[in-house]
């Protein structure tokens, strides 16, 4: 019996936004902890900065998408 038209688009969706969700936190805890721009000894760097800038210029841009979608 195949599954409706409507149901499918739906399933499809939750599962597009899972990923999305899932392979933005893979690209930031590889970046983050992998390669160290996460922590900081004393005080922060500029890749420090710069890593949390794009951490949440990158959230921002992926919840707006993500709206969009839904």
């Amino acid at each position: 019996m195949p599954m409706e038209d409507e149901t499918r688009d739906f399933l499809v969706l939750i599962i597009n936004t899972i990923s999305k969700v899932l392979l933005w936190m893979m690209i930031n805890v590889l970046v983050g902890i992998y390669f160290g721009l996460g922590f900081f000894e004393e005080k922060p760097d500029w890749k420090n900065w710069l890593y949390y800038f794009l951490f949440i210029l990158s959230i921002f841009f992926l919840a707006r998408h993500l709206k969009k979608k839904w």
